[in-house]
């Protein structure tokens, strides 16, 4: 007799649903949440509905410039003071010490952490440390960022950690034998593949070592949105994938950043998730695996690999220098 397979996690909400819609009716106050990439784009929704249900919110941006502005945005708009800015660059792991440090200093407990940050599609380039440089940045530092954080989140448990993820992931399963990608012709959409798919099997690396110590980990597709992800892509190149049409009009399947961040936000507070981790989730629900017939959702079997989590993740000690 086999264990029955557990059902699947619902919200009442749905694609069109929006971050401020998911987090009404929680009350926050007294936690802390660390958004990577806050100062845009859906890391900026992200915020804002966190601190719109109380909670103190650190902003680990790039540009610090940039991401001052946006917190005197969101304390001017949300009435909570509790946000700061602190200074982070996921393509340099000197960066991410110096950044984690100063984290932990103001926050010896972290509730939630949100990977939210990343690059795609960008020319063949490098990290500060030499890795290939979607792989480096939207994996190897948030992985660094997070063990670096570790001891907060056990502290607060039970906590979460959430992992952007993206459809792209459909692009490469992970690349093991090659995750720099030094060894075959550079692809950037093969290289974002791999460093999304990435980012999901960390969440279940994560989830698998440290759930029963209280901290969970969920990975997420938040969509398509126009955002500066797409600086690298010529409207050409969009228009060819279907994005949008000759006269510019989106393709109806894109979001607002708005509900861009309302899978993030479910996946940090939703009560359907408590205790629960190692999952893919979009359009607030748990994700479906993929098929054909609705090809702008669902999740190829390589991101519930735990092999290969295991894998990524003693690569990833080993090239951060935990190991």
């Amino acid at each position: 007799m086999t264990d029955a397979k557990p059902a699947r996690i619902t919200s009442p909400f749905n694609a069109k649903s929006t971050a401020l819609e998911v987090i009404a009716g929680y009350d926050l106050s007294g936690k802390t949440a660390v958004v990577t990439g806050a100062a845009s784009g859906i890391g900026t929704e992200t915020a804002r509905a966190l601190l719109t249900a109380g909670a103190r919110v650190l902003l680990a941006v790039r540009d610090t410039a940039k991401g001052e502005q946006v917190v005197a945005d969101l304390r001017q708009s949300m009435g909570n003071a509790n946000a700061e800015v602190i200074a982070l660059d996921l393509s340099s792991l000197e960066s991410v010490r110096q950044g984690a440090a100063e984290i932990l200093n103001v926050a010896p407990k972290i509730d939630i952490l949100i990977n939210n940050a990343g690059v795609m599609a960008t020319p063949q380039s490098q990290t500060a440390d030499g890795f290939e440089m979607q792989f480096g940045t939207n994996h190897l530092g948030h992985f660094l960022l997070t063990e670096l954080l570790m001891p907060a989140l056990l502290a607060a448990a039970p906590s979460r950690v959430v992992a952007l993820s993206s459809i792209g992931h459909r692009r490469s399963n992970i690349l093991l034998d090659d995750l720099n990608l030094e060894r075959r012709p550079y692809d950037k959409w093969e290289a974002y593949g791999n460093a999304k798919t990435a980012n999901a099997l960390f969440a279940l690396g994560l989830n698998d070592r440290y759930a029963k110590r209280g901290v969970t980990a969920n990975s997420v597709h938040p969509g398509g949105i126009m955002t500066g992800l797409q600086k690298h892509m010529p409207m050409e190149e969009q228009r060819a994938m279907g994005w949008m049409d000759e006269e510019g009009n989106l393709n109806p399947v894109f979001k607002s950043t708005e509900q861009g961040a309302a899978t993030s936000v479910w996946a940090a507070v939703g009560k359907e998730l408590e205790g629960v981790g190692g999952l893919y989730l979009e359009d607030v629900q748990e994700a479906v695996p993929f098929e054909p017939a609705a090809p702008y959702s669902g999740y190829q079997p390589y991101l519930r690999d735990h092999a290969s989590a295991d894998k990524l993740w003693e690569a990833s000690e080993k090239m951060v220098g935990l190991k």
